[in-house]
């Protein structure tokens, strides 16, 4: 197998010919193949690089719209996602309705009760408190009935999403870069974003609002958007580049009370906040709100001004975070039970399909993901939503295209959507009983299938090359994400002075590497489950090949650098 990536075209290289050739490589692999697309990649600007919101389809109509309710004293209903892109969505309108002085109220749906998207009781409730107006974010695309509804109660309706629209959109002005006919110059924003830039369209539309919203305060709203941007792993490149970025400024120096008291229930140092800390340490705990409990947990820890109120919902969230994972232990140990079982008497099917109504579909996509990693196959697994629904995840094993393989057994999903690597599904209540046998007859009539995805190093190291100054050069690619992933680089043949294991239940890996003036650590966390059978026989003295990013070790003194294994051989 290939571990490095091609060279770069030779005419790119001369295009980025005042960058040093990893650099230049590592910007090609991005999709910068001229000069001015790296100052921009390596210099994102407000000022420079961030489009005029009016640009977008409809976003004229939509911000006059509101701009009108607002001025007016209409009610306002803001109905937003329950995730980690839906509640900062729903933050941020907040802060600007509040701050114009709007009348207005939020809506989120209870995950368990209500489900994704827009629903007709939710509707008949805001209309009955009197909205004349509903504005959703990350929300509203494809919920042709509840908008209806909307309009038949006398209600205008605003859609601003992200997700792919169906053959019909809904009775709104919508706005969403996916939909057609949109020309937009970067069609990757989430909802979060997309709210954003509705909100800069109406302070542009109706210059009357900067009586109440000083020129530049709308900057203030991109620790929401740029929290989204990353949680919700869309690509870091483009104007999302800038989203993040910017993003990541205000919330080291956010002055919301609750940012303030989580950053410091998770132990995070608010001042220094990355990309990593917001998608492994802020975003799950945003999202535990709604698959443990309530999402305005999360929408009111972001919104309240009550230093008592913050510091409770703070505490709240991390106890939520800390029952999701032991819930999906809980399930993990389960599912493995039963699968170890089978195995043992040979009985292992091509597609693992099993779920239990006790299960919590919101947790069963991580449980999946190790399940599948493990027993090197395909695996899905189903719970019961609150309105009864049968509703699961499933996971790739690498090498099986999952929609492909959902697309390919019919008449067993109610409703089913994603990519090749994961999924979410509805399984009808009388299928549920075949649908592993369903699911493993189509795998076995699916071609052979190589490996959907490999690890490609960016360029071959020694461990004595990895220092503070490439950690340096590489950082300045950051922020690392979706689409801009951290640099990867091979390491051959080194020696493993010492390996152990750490974490609660010794989950997590860290080798101590031979080097000539001092060792360096390499760590891997769930190391068994994303690294399999390579990490079985791990010794002092063993000999291994890495893919490895570099990294600051945050926890030591001196911080020095240390390898984040991805790939081991």
């Amino acid at each position: 197998m290939q571990l490095l990536h091609d060279p770069i075209d030779p005419a790119i290289r001369a295009a980025l010919a005042e960058h040093d050739d990893l650099t230049a490589a590592l910007l090609a692999r991005r999709g910068v193949s001229t000069r001015e697309e790296a100052e921009a990649f390596l210099a994102p600007s407000y000022d420079l690089h961030i489009h005029d919101p009016l640009l977008m389809k409809n976003m004229r109509a939509a911000a006059e719209r509101l701009a009108k309710a607002i001025t007016s004293g209409e009610r306002i209903g803001v109905w937003t996602d329950y995730d980690c892109d839906g509640i900062p969505a729903a933050v941020l309108l907040h802060d600007f309705l509040k701050k114009c002085g709007a009348n207005f109220e939020n809506y989120i749906p209870h995950r368990h009760d209500e489900g994704y998207g827009m629903n007709i009781p939710g509707i008949e409730q805001l209309h009955k408190r009197g909205a004349t107006l509903i504005v959703t974010a990350d929300v509203g695309i494809v919920d042709i009935a509840p908008v209806a509804r909307a309009r038949a109660l006398g209600m205008d309706v605003i859609v601003t999403d992200h997700h792919l629209p169906g053959e019909t959109l809904p009775d709104a002005i919508v706005v969403d870069d996916k939909q057609p006919g949109e020309t937009y110059p970067f069609p990757e924003l989430c909802g979060a974003a997309t709210a954003w830039k509705l909100v800069c369209a109406t302070l542009a539309v109706e210059p009357s609002l900067r009586e109440k919203v000083p020129v530049g305060w709308e900057k203030w709203l991109l620790d929401m958007a740029g929290l989204a941007t990353i949680a919700d792993m869309m690509p870091l490149i483009g104007e999302n580049r800038v989203i993040a970025t910017y993003g990541l400024k205000v919330l080291r120096r956010s002055p919301r009370i609750g940012l303030q008291k989580l950053c410091r229930v998770m132990r995070v140092e608010q001042r220094a906040i990355g990309a990593d800390d917001v998608g492994f340490m802020l975003a799950p705990r945003v999202n535990a709100a709604s698959r443990m409990g309530d999402p305005r947990d999360a929408f009111t820890l972001f919104t309240t001004t009550d230093e008592a109120e913050a510091e409770m919902l703070a505490k709240k969230l991390e106890a939520a975070n800390r029952g999701r994972r032991s819930a999906a232990a809980a399930i993990t140990r389960a599912v493995h039970a039963r699968v170890a079982e089978r195995a043992a008497k040979g009985e292992l099917p091509r597609v693992i399909a099993m779920g239990d109504p006790d299960w919590k579909p919101a947790l069963l996509g991580l449980v999946a993901n190790g399940i599948a990693e493990e027993f090197e196959r395909p695996v899905f697994l189903w719970g019961r939503e609150g309105n009864d629904s049968l509703k699961g995840s499933c996971r790739s094993d690498g090498r099986t295209h999952l929609k492909e393989l959902m697309e390919a057994t019919p008449d067993t999903f109610a409703q089913f959507g994603g990519h090749a690597f994961s999924g979410g599904f509805t399984v009808k209540d009388d299928t549920v009983f075949f649908l592993e046998e369903r699911l493993s007859a189509a795998h076995a009539a699916m071609p052979p299938a190589e490996a959907l995805v490999s690890f490609h190093a960016d360029a071959e190291l020694h461990p004595q090359d990895a220092t503070a100054q490439l950690l340096a050069k590489t950082d300045a690619l950051g922020p690392f994400g979706e689409g801009n992933p951290k640099p990867a680089f091979l390491f051959r043949e080194l020696v493993c002075v010492n390996v152990s294991w750490f974490g609660k239940a010794g989950e997590h890996l860290k080798l101590t590497i031979e080097r000539p003036f001092e060792p360096i650590e390499a760590i891997s966390f769930y190391a068994r489950r994303s690294l399999g059978k390579a990490v079985a026989d791990l010794a002092p003295g063993s000999k291994v090949t890495l893919i490895a990013s570099l990294e600051r070790d945050q926890f030591t003194r001196g911080r020095p650098v240390r390898l984040r294994i991805i790939d081991i051989r």
